[in-house]
């Protein structure tokens, strides 16, 4: 078992390496990636919109609630910011994609695996990742990059009308406390954590697709597979760059 699990690790770090190879290779495929790009951003636009209204109106109303006990209230709009941007955001946009661009992305390459085309273009000397997985995986970090600036906004607007409208706040107190937390960097790393989590439910979805087992029935539980180990890689993921972000950039005022 850990060798086999050793042995799948490795391959998809080899398919992740040969798709950052392919992407500065010739021809690039223009066309894929802007349908991929269309595709991908169609199903994940509105759900992560309307998803980050009640994560934004949670966060804003776990922290107020919180900064009151503590008589803390003026900080309450810098602490939600913070925690829509560094932390909700890109995690949203990421389970989105995955769930829903990284599903379709992986159900189609295995179907194209199992009828066999991916090596009738291997024998025409078509690389099926550079015509396929790469114009996929970057359609997938681009949405994703993209995405989390949407859901940033919409979910700070819900945490602001939820503190303001349900706990009492002043909208002056919440909006002055940005400058009093919020620094750029926090957004820098926001994007990156976008970038990096579109890549992974990419690679991921990619390589569950181009190594179905069973027919069909493989393809089902390849996309399966492809959703849950892409979730439990976020996570890790992400809570590595937070560590090695409060270690590098320091917090405003510290």
């Amino acid at each position: 078992m850990i060798t086999g699990a050793l042995r799948e690790t490795g391959r998809l770090f080899a398919l992740a390496a040969e798709v950052g190879r392919a992407v500065f290779r010739r021809p690039f495929q223009f066309r894929e990636f802007i349908e991929q790009f269309w595709f991908v951003a169609s199903v994940t636009i509105l759900p992560a919109a309307l998803v980050s209204i009640p994560f934004g109106a949670v966060i804003a109303l776990q922290v107020g609630s919180l900064t009151q006990q503590l008589g803390a209230q003026s900080f309450t709009g810098g602490a939600s910011v913070l925690a829509v941007v560094q932390q909700a955001s890109p995690l949203i946009v990421a389970l989105l994609i995955a769930g829903a661009g990284g599903s379709a992305i992986c159900a189609d390459l295995g179907s194209r695996t199992i009828r066999e085309e991916l090596d009738a273009m291997e024998v025409m000397g078509v690389s099926p990742v550079q015509r396929l997985v790469v114009p996929r995986v970057l359609a997938a970090m681009g949405v994703a990059v993209l995405l989390n600036g949407l859901v940033s906004v919409v979910g700070i607007l819900g945490g602001y009308f939820f503190n303001v409208v349900m706990q009492g706040g002043t909208p002056g107190a919440y909006l002055s406390s940005f400058s009093a937390l919020a620094q750029l960097p926090d957004l820098y790393v926001s994007e990156l954590k976008a970038l990096i989590f579109g890549f992974i439910a990419g690679i991921v979805a990619a390589y569950r697709g181009l190594n179905p087992r069973g027919g069909p029935k493989g393809v089902g539980d390849a996309v399966n597979q492809s959703v849950v180990i892409t979730f439990l890689l976020l996570f890790f993921v992400n809570m590595v760059m937070t560590a090695v972000y409060l270690r590098i950039v320091p917090p405003k005022g510290g």
